[in-house]
């Protein structure tokens, strides 16, 4: 019952994100905006309890609303609008289904080290196709949220995750980590809605700026 509640959630959201896509598409790029986890599944939990599903998910959601108001070229729609656990396969083929023009995953990170901090990023294999698109874009986010919030950069890195790994081919794919749970002072960071709206809107004009550049395979 739970597996077929699942796969209904997954098809209405589908099913919304192709509404959306048909009423205003001139010259709007498609970005898919993956907020990690969900449901019963937390990912990191750091000090005081913060949850990285669901910093990830307010950060998604804030962004999807920003450009919502802005009258912005992106046409932006998210995995999930809600606290659900979605599979993996299903965040990346919503991706292909609409023919994203970006796919960028949202994270945070943890460790063992309570004084390790900063934003990490990372893209797929660096003989992928639209590797160096990723890459840029990459490095961008990191230097604006850098800049602008005073986030450390830990470096873009190469990784064969999922959903790099099964975008790629199709779309430049970026995964993203915020930063660290497990570091006091940037879970205190993420305990402020007005924090978690700057963190939006570094990220959405981010994207604004440098995703005119991408053409979609195919196109």
């Amino acid at each position: 019952m739970k597996k077929w509640l699942k796969n209904v959630s997954f098809v209405i959201l589908l099913l919304r994100s192709c509404i959306l896509l048909g009423q205003d598409l001139v010259a709007k790029k498609i970005v898919i905006i993956d907020p990690g986890h969900g449901g019963k599944d937390s990912g990191a939990i750091g000090i005081n309890n913060v949850r990285e599903k669901e910093v990830v998910l307010n950060v998604a959601k804030a962004i999807s609303e920003l450009n919502e108001k802005s009258g912005s070229p992106l046409d932006i729609h998210l995995t999930k609008y809600t606290d659900t656990l979605i599979s993996l396969s299903d965040r990346t083929k919503l991706a292909k289904v609409i023919k994203a023009d970006l796919f960028l995953s949202l994270h945070c990170n943890h460790s063992v080290n309570p004084n390790a901090r900063g934003v990490e990023v990372f893209v797929a294999n660096p003989n992928s196709k639209l590797s160096e698109e990723a890459t840029w874009l990459a490095f961008r986010l990191q230097s604006e949220l850098n800049e602008k919030l005073g986030f450390e950069s830990r470096g873009v890195k190469f990784a064969n995750f999922q959903v790099l790994r099964e975008t790629t081919a199709f779309m430049p794919s970026v995964l993203l980590e915020l930063g660290f749970l497990s570091n006091s002072d940037e879970t205190s960071y993420f305990l402020k809605p007005d924090s978690l709206k700057a963190l939006a809107l570094v990220i959405w004009e981010c994207l604004n700026k440098n995703i005119n550049s991408y053409e979609r395979v195919g196109d």
